[in-house]
């Protein structure tokens, strides 16, 4: 670093760090701006309790704590309001959902071909009437051509698809959605899943739980399951990732026969916006 040493003070003082206030005043009690020797602003704010950080032209990774080999282990990104931690440098805020069933539950042995069906929320038994979880046709003219149902009327049918609601309490950002499914028999056939959010009824009317404004958060291309012979994989592309504070989100399930059950497991990353 270069030294001070035997220098004359306008050959050096755009180095020198003060704090931007005017008068020598000293050490503020309210948060004030560090600047140069220049009165240029940095990111800097300190008073004498708080240290604040905040960029003032770009967006960006504001603050950073290194390991001794240079690599980040802390991130404070502004552009995405992200904390990222550890080697992996993985949004901090990080959660995971769960949705599953067994292929031995009531409701799985009643599905239907070419429709979609709400997937309990926490893996939870899914049991009652299959037709209760029913959201929409997945065929116009060929098989998974037609996403779920944008909206759900629940006229008889609450005690039953309250189980798949996934209700959603902050702002969050779905990262990735992965889903495993084995069907139980020899005999497969196409499979697809959705992930959707919607606006829901929450007024406890007539109306309460009704679902409106559907949109697909993420999808993936048909899968041929082959039996029973092994399990089946897709990470799934995320179409609309955030998803507001109020929302539901339900999985869906489809197949364009009905030779086997299915077991399923989809894994929901997200983190708090």
């Amino acid at each position: 670093m270069p030294s001070f040493f035997d220098k004359l003070y306008n050959s050096y003082f755009k180095r020198i760090l003060q704090f931007g206030h005017a008068g020598n005043n000293g050490t503020p009690t309210a948060t004030t701006n560090i600047e140069g020797g220049d009165g240029v602003a940095t990111a800097l704010n300190l008073s004498d309790d708080v240290l604040s950080v905040q960029p003032k032209n770009d967006d960006g990774n504001a603050l950073l704590v290194k390991n001794q080999a240079g690599n980040n282990i802390f991130t404070v990104d502004t552009t995405n309001s992200k904390l990222l931690g550890g080697a992996s440098q993985t949004a901090l805020n990080t959660n995971y959902a769960y949705f599953g069933c067994s292929s031995s539950d009531p409701s799985v042995s009643g599905m239907l071909a070419d429709t979609h069906y709400a997937i309990p929320f926490t893996i939870a038994h899914f049991g009652g009437t299959p037709a209760n979880f029913a959201i929409g046709s997945s065929t116009s003219s060929s098989f998974n051509d037609t996403n779920p149902s944008t909206s759900l009327t629940i006229s008889s049918t609450a005690y039953d698809v309250v189980t798949a609601y996934w209700y959603v309490m902050d702002d969050i950002t779905i990262d990735a959605v992965k889903w495993f499914h084995g069907a139980d028999t020899a005999t497969g056939e196409d499979t697809a899943a959705h992930l959707l959010s919607y606006t829901v009824d929450t007024d406890n009317g007539s109306t309460g739980g009704d679902l409106s404004s559907g949109t697909v958060v993420a999808d993936g291309g048909n899968i041929t399951n082959a039996g029973y012979e092994q399990i089946y994989y897709q990470s799934m592309t995320i179409q609309s990732a955030d998803v507001d504070a109020g929302k539901v989100i339900l999985f869906t399930f489809a197949s364009d026969t009905v030779n086997s059950d299915y077991s399923l497991n989809c894994i929901v990353k997200y983190h708090i916006r």
